[in-house]
C-alpha cells in the first residue's frame, strides 16, 4: 500500500467557508484524492495532517502549535515509509499579524521542505519525494475571518512564482491549486465545497503519474 502525507492547513482540512465545520471526508479535496487513486488501483491510504492556521514556519500569537516546521520531522518519522509527501501550505503566512509578501513565504516553504528531507527516518528507508500545491490566492476577506486576513490579497501577490523558484531550487514536484479552482466567494479565503472536488480530481491525475513513475525506478 503506498501511504500519502497531505500535509496542510484549513483549505485541505475541508473548512466550510463561512461556517466552523467541516466537510466529509468524500467531500475535502484530500479524500477526493484517496478515492480517486484507489479507483485507479493505485491501493492508497491518504494520511491528513491539516491544521487550521497553520503557517509555514511562524507562530501565531494566539494559538499555539500553528508554525508548521515544529514536529515536522517526528511526523515524517512516525508515518515512514511514505510514498509522496503533499504540502499545500502558504495563506496563512499572510495573516493580518504578519507582515510577509510571496518571497518570505516561500523561504518558510524551502525550511518545509527541508525538514521533510532531513526527517530522521529509519536507515535504508527513501526520504519521500515532496508535492508542493500553492493554494489559490486569496481575494478581499469577508465575514468573520476578515480581521485575520487584512490585506492578505495584496500580500500574497507573486506567490505562484516565489512557490515555484523554490520547488525548483529544491527539485520537489509543483501544482498551483490557482489554475484550476479559486478561493471562496464567500469569505475570500477558504475553498467551496465544488472546488474541493475539482481540485481533489486534478490531483488524482498529477499524483497517479508520480506514483507510476517513482515505482518504476524502485524495480
Amino acid at each position: 500500500m503506498n501511504h500519502i502525507l497531505v500535509y496542510g492547513d484549513s483549505l485541505s482540512w475541508g473548512l466550510i467557508p463561512t461556517t466552523r465545520e467541516r466537510l466529509s471526508f468524500e467531500g475535502r479535496w484530500p479524500g477526493v484524492l484517496e478515492i480517486g487513486l484507489n479507483s485507479a488501483e493505485h491501493h492508497v491510504r491518504v494520511v491528513e495532517d491539516c491544521l487550521n492556521g497553520r503557517r509555514t514556519v511562524w507562530d501565531d500569537p494566539f494559538k499555539p502549535g500553528r508554525n508548521g516546521a515544529q514536529g515536522l520531522a517526528q511526523r515524517i518519522e512516525s508515518l515512514t515509509p511514505l510514498s509522496l509527501v503533499v504540502v499545500m501550505l502558504g495563506i496563512n503566512d499572510f495573516q493580518t499579524m504578519h507582515q510577509n509578501d510571496a518571497w518570505m513565504s516561500s523561504q518558510g516553504l524551502a525550511v518545509i521542505i527541508n525538514t521533510i528531507r532531513q526527517a530522521p527516518i529509519e536507515p535504508g528507508m527513501q526520504i519521500p519525494p515532496i508535492l508542493i500545491v500553492v493554494p489559490p490566492l486569496p481575494t478581499t476577506p469577508k465575514g468573520a475571518i476578515a480581521p485575520k486576513f487584512i490585506g492578505c490579497e495584496h500580500k500574497s501577490q507573486g506567490l505562484v512564482e516565489a512557490y515555484k523558484e523554490v520547488t525548483a531550487v529544491h527539485n520537489c514536484h509543483f501544482f498551483d491549486a490557482g489554475s484550476v479552482v479559486s478561493a471562496s466567494e464567500f469569505d475570500g479565503v477558504h475553498l467551496d465545497a465544488d472546488q474541493h472536488l475539482i481540485l481533489g480530481w486534478e490531483l488524482v491525475g498529477v499524483v497517479s503519474s508520480l506514483l507510476k513513475y517513482y515505482q518504476r525506478i524502485e524495480r
